[in-house]
């Protein structure tokens, strides 16, 4: 099989493509005009052209379903070479502002979240993505490919920067190899230009990989999907918290380096009667002491056959208002593709099961 076009580095595709400046106007055609086949990259010499189609991949996967919300929202299912699907979402985080006279005041702002693998290892039971298991990693070129089809897709310019979450179908940290070299291509100046600054991963809390990617210094934003404030719960909704407990991610937390700018995100899903009362926020408060954190309540997004339900909004708000007078960083996720299949492995479920 054909090594993926999108798995280098600008440095290593100089070592593959000589004379070595060749490489910089092939990354300028794949990360700057998103050029979808060799054919389209007009400055590249007819040999050099043949070499790459005969030697490397550009086409990696496909958008085989998209759904598109009211609030822009789009929630894409991607087909893998090997026939797999994997999910990511482009988020609208704010609208163009248009003045009177028809310039635009400010363009928009967007987030695409991003998937690490095809299926999870972790288990989570409120997880649509858990019902099927784990299947493989997702390669480096799978990671970029996701966001080059999304900024192509909708003609967002090379120059307009956005945000990753890696925060799609997978654990980040379980990929932990492709997962890093993935940062680092993002970030390439003379490719698509994302700051480390502007990519956050979310992970379970696999503590170990915590420190090892703290002592890596990448300057990235760290997430953690804690969603609980005691070890029962939480192994009950994370079955691997049995391996990596809440104590021993607080640990590996404190360890991290944080810009003086951010802080850690802590994930907190509410689930109605589960873990969105007064008494857990206390014992949230408590546990994130002395950490720079700001913590992110998110509804439960409920899909066909879960037993978990949506909190009410009162408590959402008390829950955020309690942890706020007490000096914590708190807010509430605004809930975007209610309308769509915006829920983690939604959109993988309803085209299996041939729901249109």
């Amino acid at each position: 099989m054909q090594q993926s076009i999108y798995d280098f580095t600008l440095d290593e595709l100089k070592e593959q493509l000589k004379p070595s400046f060749r490489a910089k106007q092939v990354y300028n055609w794949l990360y700057k005009k998103y050029a979808s086949t060799f054919e389209e990259m007009k400055n590249i010499p007819k040999d050099l052209k043949e070499n790459l189609k005969e030697n490397y991949d550009i086409q990696l996967m496909e958008i085989v379903k998209k759904e598109i919300s009211t609030d822009g929202s789009i929630k894409y299912l991607f087909k893998l070479r090997d026939g797999l699907t994997v999910e990511a979402v482009l988020l609208l985080m704010k609208k163009k502002q248009i003045a009177e006279d028809g310039t635009i005041e400010k363009s928009e702002k967007y987030t695409v979240c991003i998937s690490s693998q095809v299926g999870c290892k972790v288990g989570c039971t409120f997880c649509l993505t858990a019902k099927g298991g784990f299947v493989r990693n997702l390669t480096v070129g799978e990671y970029i490919s996701q966001i080059v089809n999304i900024k192509r897709d909708n003609n967002i310019p090379e120059n307009k920067s956005l945000n990753i979450v890696y925060m799609g179908m997978g654990e980040p940290l379980d990929n932990y190899k492709n997962f890093i070299k993935a940062v680092k291509i993002f970030s390439e100046l003379d490719g698509l230009a994302i700051s480390r600054r502007r990519q956050t991963v979310s992970t379970s809390g696999i503590s170990s990989k915590i420190e090892k990617l703290g002592n890596e210094d990448l300057g990235i934003q760290l997430a953690i999907s804690l969603h609980a404030v005691d070890d029962e719960l939480r192994s009950e909704l994370i079955p691997m918290n049995k391996a990596y407990n809440i104590e021993s991610i607080i640990d590996a937390v404190r360890k991290f380096p944080v810009d003086t700018r951010k802080k850690v995100m802590f994930e907190y899903l509410v689930i109605k009667n589960k873990n969105d009362d007064l008494k857990s926020a206390d014992k949230l408060i408590k546990l994130l002491n002395g950490i720079k954190a700001k913590v992110n309540l998110i509804y439960f997004n409920p899909y066909p056959g879960t037993s978990y339900q949506r909190p009410e909004s009162k408590d959402m708000v008390k829950f955020q208002e309690y942890l706020i007078k007490r000096g914590l960083l708190c807010t509430i996720r605004e809930s975007k593709g209610l309308d769509i299949s915006a829920a983690c492995g939604q959109l993988k479920e309803k085209e299996a099961n041939g729901n249109s």
